[in-house]
């Protein structure tokens, strides 16, 4: 599609708060420089997302939410380019980042861009902002410059595809600051889409052992298809014994769990407390005499975008990733899928081509 035959309005799903949804029309923005505008082909409804519709985290609204999602180029801006330096054409699939950072602060030049100090957030950004179009729930994103933009190979499915903008791409943060995994004894806490990444990773930088805990016993059985090796619900007694543990629940207890399975040496990494829970009791003097390291991650840096996207491409032979994800609803049906998935499946997804008359696929 060339700029000669955008239309001058998108559809969007505005989040209205509460539990609240609004179908309406958005100007479409003029590019500049370094810029995109993206035709959405399929977007995931991420658990962040429903905790907002849900009102276990803030967000300002009215809004796009949305940011796990992939389409096409429908316009773009003199330079932009994506991760790898290629020049984006008009029709290239692609998908961008959380976040989009200045690049010019002191956070920046740190190598903490997710934590930049005039940070903006696809998904997460008022209407009537600076970033108006910066959700996936719509026809069209406006990507501006500061995003990271990674090409999607064309043997990857949309269902494959979405989730790496958030899940997959954090799961690679986690695993940088977890450290080398070869040999290593690992415990995953959440069997959800981030766990699932978590496992297969584990596995393919040669983990000795993946354990994964979670109440789901559904989730558990998936997760043995992810490269599990051990799966258990959590219990008192728990003996198990690991030297990286990492958490993705956000749940106190299974924090709480997490830091008494370390082994001497071992490293905890919490990825899912990003909602506020109970405080975790934490004893010094075990931290010091057992040399153990806790640390947090929050987000992703530019280049964990581009390994996610390579992992799943290259591992689509050993794990389902589009099994994950439930065929593509409506974008009109959005308001009734904030709500958690069932079985087996761990995203709901929508798609602004699909009517509900039509049978939903997936690229």
């Amino acid at each position: 599609m060339d700029a000669q035959t955008l239309p001058s309005t998108t559809n969007a799903q505005v989040w209205t708060g509460g539990a609240n949804f609004e179908h309406i029309t958005v100007d479409l923005p003029d590019l500049h420089p370094g810029e995109a505008l993206v035709a959405i082909d399929l977007a995931t409804v991420c658990g962040s997302d429903i905790h907002t519709v849900t009102g276990r985290r803030p967000g300002p609204h009215p809004g796009i939410l949305g940011h796990e999602a992939v389409g096409r180029i429908a316009e773009v801006g003199r330079g932009a380019r994506d991760f790898l330096g290629r020049e984006l054409q008009c029709g290239d699939r692609v998908i961008w980042s959380v976040t989009v950072a200045c690049g010019l602060c002191r956070r920046c030049a740190a190598g903490m861009s997710a934590k930049c100090l005039n940070l903006l957030k696809t998904g997460h950004e008022p209407l009537n902002g600076s970033w108006g179009l910066s959700g996936g729930y719509a026809s069209h994103i406006h990507l501006p410059r500061g995003i990271t933009i990674v090409s999607v190979p064309d043997r990857v499915d949309d269902g494959a595809a979405a989730p790496v903008a958030c899940a997959t791409a954090t799961v690679m943060a986690v695993m940088e600051a977890a450290g080398p995994l070869e040999g290593k004894r690992v415990l995953v806490s959440g069997a959800g889409m981030l766990g699932m990444a978590a496992c297969a990773v584990a596995r393919h930088r040669g983990a000795a052992a993946v354990h994964v805990r979670d109440i789901n016993p559904d989730r558990l059985a998936l997760a043995r298809d992810f490269g599990a090796t051990h799966t258990a619900t959590p219990t008192a007694d728990d003996d198990v014994v690991v030297d990286v543990a990492v958490d993705l629940s956000g749940a106190a207890p299974a924090v709480q769990a997490a830091l008494g399975c370390l082994d001497i040496g071992g490293r905890l990494v919490l990825a899912g407390s990003v909602s506020p829970g109970p405080a975790v009791a934490l004893d010094p003097e075990r931290l010091v005499r057992s040399l153990l390291t806790v640390t947090g991650v929050h987000n992703y840096e530019p280049g964990h975008l581009q390994e996610a996207m390579d992992f799943v491409a290259g591992t689509q032979h050993f794990y389902d990733w589009r099994a994950l994800v439930e065929r593509p609803r409506p974008l009109a049906e959005l308001p009734t899928l904030m709500l958690p998935p069932s079985g087996r499946t761990l995203r709901r997804s929508v798609a602004p081509t699909v009517n509900a008359s039509a049978a939903p696929h997936l690229v």
